[in-house]
């Protein structure tokens, strides 16, 4: 059976809550095929009210930039059409969760898909790690850098290299010679110490 294809996303948003009224002003995806990036999907989106200072300067994203911007519902469907049958991975998989849920029901729309959180992974795969912030983690990997975070699209090349350098990690460490995302999902959930464990039952499972 062939694999799902795989995307990495990430979105920039007005604030920390859809519940409280924030929407998405910017989304980012890649996919990805075992260690490369074979497509990407950068768009930003009007909200149509203005963004607090604070956001523009996190973000680098301006009021002015956004007034040109396409409509929220007319880039999130066009989203919705490039993550049709993927798995989806985000680092920190849970803000972005809400946010796609929200975004895609004002639409009518929704997703079935699996979520793979790359945080979570990280906490397996680098246990030593000092943060599990992106920008700390790649440092950490030894990943080359050279963009601005909290930018949509750079946030999601840098989790694609990270997820390759974790697929490494994983191969050195237990000889894994890849990571499905079944297994990534188990690793994220699994208890620090029973990473060994956890692959063994997987891969015994297959066999």
């Amino acid at each position: 059976m062939p694999q799902s294809p795989i995307v990495i996303f990430d979105f920039e948003t007005t604030g920390l809550s859809p519940k409280q009224g924030d929407r998405v002003i910017e989304v980012g995806a890649v996919r990805i095929e075992g260690d490369k990036i074979i497509e990407r999907f950068s768009a930003l989106m009007n909200p149509h009210f203005a963004i607090s200072p604070f956001i523009a300067r996190y973000t680098g994203i301006t009021n002015a930039m956004l007034a040109t911007a396409q409509p929220i519902y007319q880039q999130m469907s066009r989203f919705h059409t490039f993550i049709k049958g993927a798995q989806l991975i985000a680092h920190n998989a849970s803000f972005d969760k809400r946010f796609l849920d929200a975004e895609l029901a004002e639409l009518g729309l929704t997703f079935d898909g699996k979520f793979a959180c790359s945080m979570l992974l990280a906490k397996r795969v680098f246990p030593k790690a000092p943060s599990y912030k992106l920008g700390e983690l790649v440092k950490y990997a030894g990943i080359k850098s050279s963009g601005e975070y909290h930018r949509a699209l750079y946030d999601c090349e840098m989790t694609a290299q990270l997820w390759f350098a974790m697929q490494r990690q994983l191969f050195d460490d237990f000889g894994l010679e890849q990571l499905p995302f079944e297994l990534a999902c188990k690793l994220a959930k699994s208890p620090k110490s029973g990473v060994r464990a956890t692959i063994e039952k997987y891969q015994m499972s297959r066999s």
